[in-house]
């Protein structure tokens, strides 16, 4: 009797010393940013921050050039499962253990004392101070450093997709707006604005997803700022029950999910090499729906008991209308957005707070399923069942069970990102922006063949 054979995974392929030199770049990177943060001397932590930036940022690109720029373009799974940094190994649940820690020291351990000191990330935040008072007037805070942190990995890593999937006109064009965005709207002009002494607006960001912007301690604080103050409500309000609707009509969620927000640039950009492991199952499906919508139907209610208490002259509620707000804050705005949102992103994949928590996502799925003329049309008459565009999948939708039957997908939570039909190798799958006739039907070719089988 033989002994049943053991089944072994195929060899990772080796990485290029080439490789291993802009990665050895990379690490250096790290280590000076380390020195920056442990430095007690106020001249080596500037150079040592300056220069981790541009060990991580010229390492970065070079490997991404020399991973992709030098290779044929196209969608490659590259063994991501087997690798440890992408299968949920080692190195995923250390890079998620520093991610989540690095939010937790943000929110909760880096205030202002009073005295310019922002606890452990002290050494970061002043390293940061001349280009802040250049920008903005105004010393750094953990808050620009935090900025300046998630601005440049959108750009770094957008670097990488930009050769990545170079193969997809939509996805250089997706691709650049985002970084386009995060640099200009939601970095670059709240400092100018701060410079001109004017309030921190970001133009990019809308209620619900801005929750306190339409909150009416917000609002009013705006207008009392006069003509810019004014726009701006105008703007929020504009934007959040008017536009949005709208442009969700015409191009479904992706015109705000994929193409403008900075949530969504940052996971498609940084958080790109763990799409794949978002669930699939019918579980985290279910879970999905009673908790993103919990949360928007929790803003929404916010929202209004504050607006209600205002109009009664602060009668109504007395105190608990700001502590609902805090509290809405802290759980939602800090907690789920930012640590698990971004923090898990090694272990839960890219889009965990946008596909969970996310009430501005939300709320643009219920526009895109009932009312867009979105949707992305299959031809299951071509598809080979390779599996490729569930892989790619940040939203946990199987996609491919649609295209085996030749359906249409119109699912709330889908950002329209286009992976699923960059990654088809058959061109099964396409993003249209079709009459909202026969958008749920299925398509002609698959009626024709399943009527030549019964015959």
């Amino acid at each position: 009797m033989t002994a049943a054979p053991v089944l072994t995974a195929p060899p990772l392929p080796a990485t290029s010393p080439a490789e291993k030199l802009t990665l050895a770049v990379v690490a250096g990177g790290l280590l000076a940013l380390l020195l920056a943060l442990a430095d007690a001397n106020p001249g080596r932590q500037t150079t040592w921050f300056y220069l981790a930036l541009g060990l991580i940022s010229a390492g970065t690109l070079a490997w991404s050039w020399l991973k992709y720029g030098q290779h044929p373009a196209g969608v490659q799974q590259n063994n991501l499962w087997l690798r440890d940094s992408t299968g949920r190994g080692a190195i995923a649940w250390v890079t998620g253990l520093v991610l989540t820690g690095f939010y937790v020291v943000l929110y909760w351990f880096s205030n202002n004392d009073g005295q310019g000191n922002f606890g452990p990330l002290n050494n970061l935040v002043h390293s940061l101070d001349g280009f802040s008072q250049w920008l903005r007037a105004r010393p750094a805070d953990q808050w620009f450093l935090y900025g300046t942190f998630y601005t440049l990995a959108i750009l770094l890593m957008g670097g990488r997709a930009l050769w990545k999937y170079r193969q997809s006109r939509y996805q250089l064009i997706r691709t650049a707006s985002v970084m386009f965005f995060q640099l200009g709207f939601a970095f670059l002009i709240p400092g100018v604005l701060q410079f001109f002494q004017q309030p921190e607006y970001y133009f990019t960001y809308f209620w619900p997803l801005k929750y306190d912007y339409l909150f009416p301690g917000t609002v009013t604080a705006l207008v009392k700022d006069g003509g810019l103050g004014v726009f701006m409500v105008f703007w929020g309000g504009m934007m959040s029950l008017l536009a949005t609707p709208v442009l969700t009509y015409f191009l479904g969620k992706r015109w705000y999910c994929s193409w403008v927000c900075g949530c969504g640039g940052l996971a498609e950009t940084a958080g790109d090499p763990y799409r794949h492991l978002s669930d699939k199952s019918r579980t985290a499906w279910r879970w999905e729906v009673r908790i993103i919508y919990t949360v928007l139907g929790a803003i929404i209610i916010i929202t209004a008991l504050l607006w209600t208490h205002f109009a009664t002259g602060g009668t109504l509620l007395g105190a608990a209308g700001t502590v609902a707000a805090k509290g809405y804050g802290f759980a939602i705005g800090a907690v789920f957005s930012g640590v698990i949102g971004v923090g898990f992103y090694p272990l839960m994949g890219s889009r965990v707070w946008c596909r969970f928590g996310c009430p501005m996502a939300a709320y643009l799925g219920l526009l895109q399923k009932h009312f867009s003329r979105f949707r992305i049309s299959t031809n299951g008459a071509q598809c080979i069942s390779c599996g490729n565009c569930s892989n790619v999948c940040e939203m946990g939708i199987d996609v491919q069970q649609y295209a085996q039957r030749g359906e249409p997908i119109i699912r709330a939570s889908c950002v329209g990102c286009g992976m699923c039909s960059t990654a088809c190798p058959r061109g099964v799958l396409n993003l249209e922006n079709g009459p909202r006739e026969g958008r749920y039907q299925a398509s002609p070719l698959i009626h024709a063949d399943s009527l030549r089988i019964l015959s």
